[in-house]
Protein backbone atom coordinates (compact mmCIF):
# COMPACT_ATOMS: atom_id res chain seq x y z
CA UNK A 1 0.00 0.00 0.00
CA UNK A 2 1.08 3.62 -0.32
CA UNK A 3 2.03 5.74 2.28
CA UNK A 4 -0.80 7.31 3.81
CA UNK A 5 1.40 10.71 3.60
CA UNK A 6 2.17 10.06 0.25
CA UNK A 7 -1.83 9.87 -0.71
CA UNK A 8 -2.72 13.20 0.52
CA UNK A 9 0.19 14.83 -1.41
CA UNK A 10 -1.89 16.69 -4.58
CA UNK A 11 -1.15 16.00 -7.76
CA UNK A 12 0.63 18.25 -9.85
CA UNK A 13 -2.47 21.00 -10.64
CA UNK A 14 -0.97 22.33 -13.92
CA UNK A 15 -1.48 18.67 -14.94
CA UNK A 16 -5.18 18.33 -14.63
CA UNK A 17 -5.65 22.19 -15.88
CA UNK A 18 -3.53 21.32 -18.83
CA UNK A 19 -5.51 18.42 -19.52
CA UNK A 20 -8.96 19.48 -19.15
CA UNK A 21 -8.46 22.83 -21.04
CA UNK A 22 -7.03 20.89 -23.84
CA UNK A 23 -9.94 18.36 -23.81
CA UNK A 24 -12.23 21.24 -23.94
CA UNK A 25 -10.78 22.98 -27.14
CA UNK A 26 -11.18 20.10 -28.95
CA UNK A 27 -14.73 20.20 -27.94
CA UNK A 28 -14.31 16.68 -26.26
CA UNK A 29 -15.65 17.77 -23.21
CA UNK A 30 -18.30 20.96 -22.04
CA UNK A 31 -17.33 24.17 -20.90
CA UNK A 32 -19.34 23.88 -18.10
CA UNK A 33 -17.55 20.73 -16.57
CA UNK A 34 -13.95 21.93 -17.37
CA UNK A 35 -13.41 24.90 -14.10
CA UNK A 36 -15.30 21.80 -11.95
CA UNK A 37 -12.95 18.71 -12.58
CA UNK A 38 -9.56 21.14 -12.59
CA UNK A 39 -10.74 22.03 -9.14
CA UNK A 40 -12.10 19.28 -7.45
CA UNK A 41 -12.86 19.89 -3.91
CA UNK A 42 -10.14 22.83 -3.66
CA UNK A 43 -11.77 26.80 -4.54
CA UNK A 44 -9.77 27.95 -7.41
CA UNK A 45 -9.47 31.87 -8.45
CA UNK A 46 -7.58 33.35 -10.69
CA UNK A 47 -5.56 36.51 -10.67
CA UNK A 48 -4.91 39.21 -13.55
CA UNK A 49 -7.21 37.46 -16.31
CA UNK A 50 -7.31 39.45 -19.64
CA UNK A 51 -10.57 41.46 -19.00
CA UNK A 52 -10.56 41.32 -14.88
CA UNK A 53 -9.68 43.57 -12.44
CA UNK A 54 -9.78 41.54 -9.13
CA UNK A 55 -9.10 37.75 -8.50
CA UNK A 56 -12.36 35.73 -9.84
CA UNK A 57 -13.17 31.99 -10.24
CA UNK A 58 -11.78 29.71 -11.94
CA UNK A 59 -15.10 29.41 -14.75
CA UNK A 60 -14.97 33.04 -14.85
CA UNK A 61 -11.64 33.23 -16.53
CA UNK A 62 -11.29 30.37 -18.94
CA UNK A 63 -12.78 32.51 -21.52
CA UNK A 64 -9.94 33.87 -22.70
CA UNK A 65 -8.80 30.27 -23.47
CA UNK A 66 -11.93 29.97 -25.90
CA UNK A 67 -10.59 30.88 -29.01
CA UNK A 68 -7.43 28.36 -28.84
CA UNK A 69 -6.72 24.96 -30.33
CA UNK A 70 -5.59 22.29 -27.66
CA UNK A 71 -1.92 22.43 -29.29
CA UNK A 72 -1.67 26.04 -27.99
CA UNK A 73 -2.10 24.97 -24.59
CA UNK A 74 0.39 22.97 -22.68
CA UNK A 75 1.72 21.77 -19.41
CA UNK A 76 5.48 22.64 -18.50
CA UNK A 77 6.76 20.95 -15.41
CA UNK A 78 10.41 23.15 -15.18
CA UNK A 79 13.40 22.42 -13.04
CA UNK A 80 16.44 24.29 -12.38
CA UNK A 81 18.63 23.50 -15.34
CA UNK A 82 15.79 21.92 -17.42
CA UNK A 83 13.49 24.55 -18.26
CA UNK A 84 12.02 22.95 -21.35
CA UNK A 85 8.53 23.58 -22.30
CA UNK A 86 8.89 27.59 -21.17
CA UNK A 87 8.75 30.55 -23.38
CA UNK A 88 12.90 31.64 -23.95
CA UNK A 89 10.99 35.14 -22.70
CA UNK A 90 7.68 37.20 -21.92
CA UNK A 91 6.44 40.02 -23.74
CA UNK A 92 8.40 43.04 -22.92
CA UNK A 93 11.13 41.59 -20.90
CA UNK A 94 15.05 41.77 -21.57
CA UNK A 95 16.78 39.11 -23.15
CA UNK A 96 19.27 38.56 -21.22
CA UNK A 97 16.88 37.93 -18.18
CA UNK A 98 14.44 35.62 -16.39
CA UNK A 99 11.15 36.91 -17.47
CA UNK A 100 8.96 36.99 -14.51
CA UNK A 101 7.10 34.26 -15.81
CA UNK A 102 9.68 31.90 -16.50
CA UNK A 103 11.05 32.34 -12.49
CA UNK A 104 7.91 32.00 -10.82
CA UNK A 105 7.51 28.73 -13.12
CA UNK A 106 11.18 27.66 -11.86
CA UNK A 107 10.03 28.19 -8.27
CA UNK A 108 6.53 26.61 -8.71
CA UNK A 109 8.14 23.77 -10.82
CA UNK A 110 4.63 23.78 -12.58
CA UNK A 111 2.78 26.13 -15.22
CA UNK A 112 0.29 25.81 -18.20
CA UNK A 113 1.55 27.91 -20.77
CA UNK A 114 -1.17 28.99 -23.70
CA UNK A 115 -0.76 30.87 -26.60
CA UNK A 116 -0.24 34.46 -24.76
CA UNK A 117 -0.81 33.78 -21.29
CA UNK A 118 1.20 31.51 -19.03
CA UNK A 119 -0.99 30.36 -15.99
CA UNK A 120 1.32 29.05 -12.62
CA UNK A 121 -0.59 28.07 -9.31
CA UNK A 122 -0.02 29.47 -6.02
CA UNK A 123 -1.50 27.48 -2.82
CA UNK A 124 -2.44 29.64 0.12
CA UNK A 125 -3.24 28.44 3.39
CA UNK A 126 -5.60 30.16 5.40
CA UNK A 127 -6.80 29.47 9.12
CA UNK A 128 -10.82 30.11 9.99
CA UNK A 129 -11.34 31.49 13.28
CA UNK A 130 -12.28 28.21 14.87
CA UNK A 131 -8.79 27.01 14.16
CA UNK A 132 -9.64 25.18 11.01
CA UNK A 133 -6.52 25.16 8.38
CA UNK A 134 -7.88 24.90 4.69
CA UNK A 135 -6.15 26.01 0.97
CA UNK A 136 -6.86 27.71 -1.93
CA UNK A 137 -5.19 27.85 -5.41
CA UNK A 138 -4.54 31.12 -6.89
CA UNK A 139 -4.02 30.98 -10.39
CA UNK A 140 -2.03 33.82 -11.73
CA UNK A 141 -1.36 35.31 -15.40
CA UNK A 142 1.11 36.30 -16.93
CA UNK A 143 1.31 37.91 -20.51
CA UNK A 144 3.74 35.58 -22.95
CA UNK A 145 4.64 36.33 -26.69
CA UNK A 146 1.75 35.57 -29.08
CA UNK A 147 3.63 32.38 -30.92
CA UNK A 148 3.26 29.37 -31.73
CA UNK A 149 4.03 27.03 -29.12
CA UNK A 150 7.80 24.28 -29.49
CA UNK A 151 6.25 20.68 -29.82
CA UNK A 152 9.39 19.11 -28.41
CA UNK A 153 7.86 16.98 -26.18
CA UNK A 154 8.55 13.08 -25.58
CA UNK A 155 6.14 10.89 -27.06
CA UNK A 156 3.78 9.12 -24.33
CA UNK A 157 5.39 5.50 -25.90
CA UNK A 158 8.96 7.19 -25.59
CA UNK A 159 8.58 8.90 -21.77
CA UNK A 160 6.77 5.32 -20.85
CA UNK A 161 9.71 3.58 -21.73
CA UNK A 162 12.11 6.34 -20.09
CA UNK A 163 9.82 6.17 -17.03
CA UNK A 164 10.11 2.14 -16.65
CA UNK A 165 13.60 2.32 -16.99
CA UNK A 166 14.62 4.98 -14.50
CA UNK A 167 12.31 2.86 -12.18
CA UNK A 168 14.16 0.30 -12.28
CA UNK A 169 17.45 2.18 -11.73
CA UNK A 170 16.44 3.73 -8.95
CA UNK A 171 14.43 0.71 -7.40
CA UNK A 172 18.02 -1.37 -7.66
CA UNK A 173 19.89 1.68 -6.70
CA UNK A 174 17.32 1.85 -3.29
CA UNK A 175 17.89 -2.22 -2.78
CA UNK A 176 21.77 -1.30 -2.99
CA UNK A 177 21.33 1.35 -0.10
CA UNK A 178 18.99 -0.76 2.08
CA UNK A 179 16.19 2.13 1.96
CA UNK A 180 13.98 0.05 3.14
CA UNK A 181 15.76 0.11 6.83
CA UNK A 182 15.57 3.91 7.44
CA UNK A 183 12.51 4.49 4.55
CA UNK A 184 9.95 1.33 4.19
CA UNK A 185 7.27 3.75 3.00
CA UNK A 186 9.45 4.89 -0.04
CA UNK A 187 10.38 1.31 -0.68
CA UNK A 188 7.11 0.03 -0.49
CA UNK A 189 5.41 3.01 -2.62
CA UNK A 190 7.98 2.75 -5.45
CA UNK A 191 7.36 -1.30 -5.37
CA UNK A 192 3.71 -0.53 -5.78
CA UNK A 193 3.92 1.57 -8.34
CA UNK A 194 3.41 -1.49 -10.66
CA UNK A 195 -0.50 -1.08 -10.50
CA UNK A 196 -1.25 2.58 -11.32
CA UNK A 197 -4.34 4.39 -9.81
CA UNK A 198 -7.14 4.00 -11.45
CA UNK A 199 -8.57 7.03 -10.00
CA UNK A 200 -6.33 9.08 -11.76
CA UNK A 201 -7.00 9.49 -14.74
CA UNK A 202 -7.17 12.44 -17.82
CA UNK A 203 -10.31 13.74 -19.73
CA UNK A 204 -11.98 12.28 -22.90
CA UNK A 205 -9.70 11.80 -26.14
CA UNK A 206 -6.26 10.75 -25.00
CA UNK A 207 -5.71 7.29 -25.33
CA UNK A 208 -5.29 4.42 -23.54
CA UNK A 209 -0.73 4.98 -23.16
CA UNK A 210 -1.44 8.39 -22.46
CA UNK A 211 -4.12 7.77 -19.50
CA UNK A 212 -1.77 4.82 -18.50
CA UNK A 213 1.32 6.79 -18.56
CA UNK A 214 -0.41 9.95 -16.79
CA UNK A 215 -1.94 7.63 -13.83
CA UNK A 216 1.61 5.69 -12.78
CA UNK A 217 3.51 9.31 -13.44
CA UNK A 218 1.24 11.02 -10.86
CA UNK A 219 1.23 8.15 -8.14
CA UNK A 220 5.32 8.60 -8.51
CA UNK A 221 5.43 11.91 -8.80
CA UNK A 222 3.48 12.21 -5.33
CA UNK A 223 5.65 9.42 -3.47
CA UNK A 224 8.98 11.86 -4.89
CA UNK A 225 7.34 14.92 -2.94
CA UNK A 226 7.27 12.45 0.04
CA UNK A 227 11.46 11.63 -0.49
CA UNK A 228 12.07 15.26 -0.96
CA UNK A 229 10.42 16.70 1.88
CA UNK A 230 10.48 14.09 4.61
CA UNK A 231 13.67 13.92 6.42
CA UNK A 232 15.60 10.79 6.32
CA UNK A 233 15.56 8.60 9.52
CA UNK A 234 18.46 9.69 12.20
CA UNK A 235 20.64 6.25 11.31
CA UNK A 236 21.02 8.06 7.58
CA UNK A 237 24.39 10.21 7.10
CA UNK A 238 24.81 13.11 4.76
CA UNK A 239 26.73 10.39 2.58
CA UNK A 240 23.65 8.13 2.83
CA UNK A 241 21.35 11.08 2.08
CA UNK A 242 23.35 12.01 -1.32
CA UNK A 243 23.72 8.72 -2.38
CA UNK A 244 19.74 8.54 -1.76
CA UNK A 245 19.27 11.59 -3.94
CA UNK A 246 21.41 10.97 -6.81
CA UNK A 247 19.76 7.85 -7.18
CA UNK A 248 16.04 9.50 -7.39
CA UNK A 249 17.21 12.28 -9.25
CA UNK A 250 16.78 10.35 -12.81
CA UNK A 251 13.62 8.70 -11.79
CA UNK A 252 12.33 12.64 -10.94
CA UNK A 253 13.19 13.94 -14.08
CA UNK A 254 11.60 10.92 -16.21
CA UNK A 255 8.39 11.24 -14.49
CA UNK A 256 8.43 15.03 -15.02
CA UNK A 257 8.81 14.09 -18.63
CA UNK A 258 6.60 11.44 -18.30
CA UNK A 259 3.45 13.94 -17.23
CA UNK A 260 4.14 16.40 -19.81
CA UNK A 261 4.07 13.87 -21.95
CA UNK A 262 0.86 12.69 -21.10
CA UNK A 263 -1.18 15.98 -20.87
CA UNK A 264 0.51 16.89 -24.22
CA UNK A 265 -0.02 14.51 -26.26
CA UNK A 266 -2.51 14.58 -28.99
CA UNK A 267 -6.26 14.03 -28.73
CA UNK A 268 -8.89 11.87 -30.67
CA UNK A 269 -12.33 11.88 -30.42
CA UNK A 270 -13.65 8.84 -28.38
Amino acid sequence: MFPAAAATLAARRSSRFAAWVRAWRAGLVPYDEVAEEIAGDEEHLVADAPGTWTDVPLGDALPALSKLSPDDIRLALPAPGDPRGLPARASGANASQPSPFTGAALVAGEAVVARGLGFIPEVRTHTSGSGVTFETVLWRVYPLPDAPLPLGDLTAAEAEADLSAALAEATAALTRLDVAQWRPELAGALAALRRPDAGIDLPPGFDPRARRLFARASVLDRVLALAEHAAPGGAVNGYEAQQRDAALRPLTTACRRALVAACNSPLRPE
